[in-house]
């Protein structure tokens, strides 16, 4: 009855844009649509009596299950969490069947590169918003701009899920959850890595959101970006070796960075240890286990960060409920899981919420010994709390990508990422049908 198959697995929020997107598809072409998730009712939910697809209840760690249900597919794509993707590559090249995800290459990842291409396999990973559409709108300049003769200095990058200006206006932090909250939590652990004005920079996880990039979009205003895990990788991907800055990050509003730095700096977002006692628990004493003194926490933490008691980082410490009575409502977790916890009661999407995607990138070049500065951006809104602006610049990519790969549209195969001009010409001349376009002008300022 199908003619092509293809397996999503992983039902969650960033899955809503994909799978629509498949099933419309489906109809069009005749495919069928399968969607796997450990809670079955989340597939259900999106999938819904759609003619052309079907819910089914997956287990990755059920391998036996797991290889029957994926020798069905044609394509599958992993919106799982991003450990057990090389557990679904594995079964993939037993069952000889294409793979994409969303994720960051890993190095597990890699090691299926040879197999992979040897059995004319295409592993395409990196093909979400960020990392993904970054990749494709950097590179389509990039080769636009060498095109010229031009010989590009320096690239900057920087992308950020925030909150859309009518969504809970009240909100003095302009974030919400839009992604996996427990990555948000964990963000920017490690040493970030990068280059500037051609010499490496580094910058511990302790000093990370102290160093911030200002970004000014255009018609949007004033931002804020730090920089995000190695930026150095890409060099050799972007093809831009000689260049004398690089560096990628994530875009926040202003002001975001310097509050969440005072959570990172009391060890909130530590995930190496379980904590003692928190039955019964207050968000006020989850932040008074990390102080030397106990009341007020306030005036406590304002002088330990030399902060204004009545200044902007407390105001959104407290608005996120940090100095609260109220009980956590765990019996057990590790700082990070529990911060996680405590600001998921506040910066969760409510029904009627809209998320705001926001991309930039700037290039610096020289063309004929004249230098030049070229900034462009992108930006998506949220329909909903569920089909939201992440989960369209996610999803849209990776649905697109498989259907152009089950038309032979890509000669690519191995593990990959959409760095080349038959992956990102024809994916953002489709995203551009959906609104999500890159902008472009010429700028003056030319400081690297």
């Amino acid at each position: 009855m199908f003619s092509k198959t293809i397996l999503v697995l992983g039902a969650g929020r960033s899955s809503a844009a994909l799978i629509t997107y498949l099933l419309q598809q489906a109809s069009q072409y005749g495919w069928k649509i399968t969607v796997g998730d450990a809670i079955l009712k989340h597939a259900q939910t999106h999938v819904g009596n759609h003619p052309h697809g079907e819910a089914i209840l997956f287990s990755i760690d059920d391998t036996e299950a797991s290889q029957t249900t994926i020798a069905l597919a044609d394509v599958v794509i992993s919106l799982m969490p991003a450990h057990l993707h090389t557990k679904a590559a594995a079964l993939c090249i037993r069952q000889r069947k294409h793979l994409i995800t969303a994720s960051y290459v890993s190095d597990e990842m890699k090691q299926f590169d040879a197999e992979a291409k040897q059995l004319g396999l295409l592993f395409l990973n990196e093909c979400g918003l960020d990392p993904g559409i970054d990749h494709m709108s950097a590179m389509q300049l990039v080769d636009r701009i060498k095109a010229t003769g031009a010989e590009i200095n320096s690239f900057e990058s920087f992308t950020g899920g925030l909150i859309a200006p009518e969504t809970d206006p009240e909100n003095p932090w302009r974030y919400k959850f839009t992604w996996n909250p427990r990555n948000v939590v964990m963000a920017g652990q490690g040493t970030a890595k990068f280059l500037q004005a051609g010499k490496y920079r580094y910058i511990p996880y302790q000093q990370l959101f102290l160093r911030t990039t200002p970004v000014v979009v255009p018609g949007l205003g004033a931002y804020e970006g730090y920089a995000n895990r190695d930026s150095l990788k890409y060099l050799e991907t972007y093809r831009l070796q000689n260049i004398q800055t690089m560096v990628r990050g994530t875009l926040r509003n202003q002001g975001f960075c310097s509050a969440w730095n005072v959570l990172v700096q009391l060890g909130c977002c530590d995930d190496s240890y379980v904590m003692e006692d928190i039955a019964s628990m207050t968000h006020r004493e989850f932040l008074q286990s990390f102080l030397s003194a106990s009341e007020p926490t306030e005036k406590v933490v304002a002088e330990l960060f030399n902060l204004n008691v009545d200044g902007e980082e407390l105001k959104r410490l407290a608005w996120s409920g940090l100095f609260s009575n109220e009980t956590i409502g765990l019996t057990e977790g590790s700082p990070a899981k529990i911060l996680e916890h405590i600001l998921n009661k506040r910066w969760k999407l409510q029904p009627g919420d809209k998320d705001f995607v926001v991309m930039w990138h700037r290039f610096h070049y020289t063309l004929q010994g004249v230098q030049k500065c070229v900034e462009a951006y992108l930006t998506a809104t949220g329909t909903d709390e569920v089909q939201t602006a992440m989960a369209k610049t996610v999803g849209l990519p990776l649905g697109i990508a498989a259907k152009l790969l089950l038309q032979n549209k890509f000669l690519a195969v191995g593990v990959t990422i959409p760095v080349t001009f038959e992956f990102y010409s024809p994916i953002l001349e489709e995203l551009n049908a959906y609104g999500i376009a890159l902008h472009e002008r010429e700028v003056a300022n030319l400081n690297l």
